[in-house]
């Protein structure tokens, strides 16, 4: 077998060519006077550099690395001490050809986009504050390690502990793709810290992901449909982090949905924040009309919404977290808690791809 007529199929699977030529306009245009000048725009450009480089330099190391493991091949025929290095060369590019396939998966029309993740407490009293709080250092800490940007533009602190609610604007390639698959509702089982009997309690979370529309992108709103109220923004305790009424809330009158913001201490700022959270539930609660048209016309139950229970995760009797959906697991509960979910992120990815394929 030659591996480097394979994997050169690749370069048409992902159109490497086309990708290529976009990398030197991306380029060019970020050298150009004044691309600095607008930080918002200039971001999106940069962020879309990040994704097609994400898929073309790992091609070229793929199809570079499978021209040079052939005369390796050949040497092993003869030297059976080169054959470990062929093993763990070619158990290498597999994984090259496994994340390749895995980010052919984002390909959704809103999948580039950031992603704004709220997060409410549900069912458990004071645990499932708690609860709600660390989900919210979990996607915070999943966000770091990828060096995407975090945007605190909500928070709702329970007076006894956690929060009531928060929402919060990851900023980076691909974020709405990777994190679309976490809305639904988390469940933690554990020994509560804030039971003196030290009796089990299960809490538990939603958490609901919208893709970030940018500004130029139109979602068409009337203001008659939407109820605007202002409030104090208030911080841990109940303390006033603005006497005036620099808080928004928005209501959107025919599907129901609030979104609320006191990130700023502008009155002004609060609203436009609002209205962009408003544009992006709204647009993802239309693309989950379009997957559920989708679904019913094969007679398959969706299984992503907002109220479905998607995943739990374990303190007690032992340490695990295991996705309803997909059944992948950890045993590690901490390293999760810091950030570690892309392999549940993964696994849904391949989960959706799956079930579209079966509708198919």
């Amino acid at each position: 077998m030659r591996f480097s007529s394979a994997f050169s199929s690749y370069e048409t699977v992902f159109d490497y060519d086309t990708k290529a030529t976009e990398i030197k306009d991306i380029e060019l245009k970020m050298g150009a006077p004044g691309f600095w000048d607008a930080p918002e725009s200039a971001r999106q450009v940069v962020d879309r550099l990040k994704v097609v480089k994400g898929v073309v330099e790992p091609l070229q190391d793929l199809i570079a690395s499978a021209e040079d493991l052939e005369p390796l091949l050949e040497m092993a025929a003869e030297d059976e001490g080169i054959l470990e290095e062929v093993e763990t060369e070619i158990g290498r590019l597999e994984k090259v050809v496994d994340d390749l396939e895995l980010k052919s998966l984002l390909s959704g029309p809103r999948d580039a986009c950031g992603a704004m993740v709220t997060i409410n407490a549900r069912d458990g009293g004071t645990d499932a504050n708690d609860w709600a709080e660390m989900l919210l250092r979990m996607y915070s800490r999943w966000a770091q390690r990828f060096d995407y940007q975090v945007e605190l533009l909500d928070r709702s602190d329970n007076e006894e502990a956690g929060i009531n609610s928060a929402t919060v604007l990851i900023k980076g390639p691909m974020a709405f793709g990777y994190l679309k698959g976490e809305t639904g509702v988390h469940r933690l089982v554990r020994i509560s810290p804030f039971n003196s009997e030290g009796k089990r309690q299960t809490s538990f979370a939603a958490v609901d992901v919208s893709p970030e529309i940018q500004d130029e992108i139109v979602v068409d709103i009337p203001e008659s449909e939407v109820r605007e109220d202002t409030y104090r923004a208030s911080g841990a305790g109940g303390q006033h982090v603005n006497k005036t009424s620099s808080a928004i809330r928005l209501t959107h009158l025919p599907t129901g949905e609030v979104v609320t913001c006191q990130a700023e201490r502008s009155q002004h700022k609060n609203r436009a924040l609002a209205w962009k959270m408003l544009r992006s539930k709204l647009a993802r609660i239309e693309e989950e009309k379009r997957e559920a048209e989708q679904a019913a016309k094969y007679k398959l139950q969706a299984k992503t919404g907002f109220g479905a229970q998607i995943r739990n995760y374990f303190l007690h009797p032992d340490q695990r977290v295991k996705d309803a959906r997909t059944a992948f697991n950890m045993g590690n509960f901490h390293a999760v808690m810091d950030g570690d979910i892309q392999g549940f992120l993964d696994s849904v990815l391949r989960w959706r791809a799956k079930t579209g394929e079966m509708q198919e």
